[in-house]
């Protein structure tokens, strides 16, 4: 069994928090790789390289988390560092401000890519082991990813960015209109960071109780509507939200706490493996 060595901090949307590289690198990873791992809340490493968001592709009828990879080739510029210049700050340009491993960040670069947004939303990498200066005193005071600059502003907080891409910009609607799934998403959207927290109780050690109640909130709401798999049927921008989070717990819990998140819970298992389908 791997090693842990827990730090934990209770941040919320976003991450401030440096990420490892090394242990985070999904095309390094082996399946049976044994790491001692150092993680927060806002990063939590799986074990199973085939869990990383960051290798999905959209398979042909379906829409699965596509980040690194996807339908449009984008070549992914490398993270800034204290030694990088900043871009030209407030020109027009739209930029998110992201980290390539960061899971609150990975929630808006998944919306950026799924409404097609690559030519219009440009990515720049933080390095947050090595965080450039003025990111903090030019672009984002709360010197945390992700955040976007567009219309001489800067905002922050991942669940507030991935609305505000899909309302404000053009592509495909990453909501329904049907009021009652809007609702409903509104209420899953508000659980993400309970459905954390009680799951990060297990991944320090204890908290069985609570993590299964979080896996059974969603087991129950994936079983609210049968048009599709994912939790309002269609997939939308609350599959967003958790995927990044729910493919790196299932399988590091499996692996590492001998946790089965899937046992008798079919809904979100056929959930899991449609996120995970990639293109073959």
């Amino acid at each position: 069994m791997a090693a842990l060595n827990l730090s934990y901090c209770s941040c919320v949307g976003s991450s401030p928090l440096t990420s490892s590289r090394d242990l985070f690198n999904p095309f390094r990873l082996s399946t049976h790789t044994k790491i001692t791992l150092k993680f927060s809340y806002t990063e939590v490493f799986s074990l199973r390289s085939q869990a990383f968001i960051s290798l999905r592709r959209p398979r042909s009828g379906t829409i699965s988390a596509a980040m690194a990879t996807g339908s449009v080739k984008e070549v992914l510029p490398p993270a800034l560092d204290s030694t990088s210049e900043p871009p030209p700050l407030f020109d027009g340009t739209t930029r998110l401000y992201i980290s390539y491993t960061c899971p609150y960040a990975q929630r808006v670069w998944i919306t950026r890519n799924c409404k097609g947004l690559q030519e219009k939303i440009k990515l720049v990498p933080i390095d947050l082991q090595n965080r450039p200066a003025w990111y903090k005193e030019k672009v984002y005071p709360a010197n945390k990813v992700p955040s976007l600059e567009h219309g001489n502003e800067v905002k922050g907080e991942s669940l507030e960015l991935i609305k505000y891409i899909d309302s404000d910009f053009e592509g495909p609607s990453l909501l329904p209109d049907d009021p009652a799934k809007r609702e409903f998403a509104e209420e899953l959207l508000t659980y993400t960071d309970s459905f954390s927290k009680a799951v990060m109780t297990l991944l320090k050690g204890d908290g069985v109780d609570e993590a299964g109640a979080a896996f059974d909130y969603i087991e129950t709401a994936l079983l609210k509507f049968e048009d599709g798999p994912f939790f309002l049927g269609q997939f939308s921008l609350v599959d967003i939200a958790y995927a990044p989070f729910i493919e790196r717990y299932v399988p590091f819990l499996r692996e590492v706490r001998k946790y089965d998140a899937m046992a008798g819970r079919p809904k979100l298992a056929a959930w899991f493996e449609e996120m995970l389908i990639s293109e073959t």
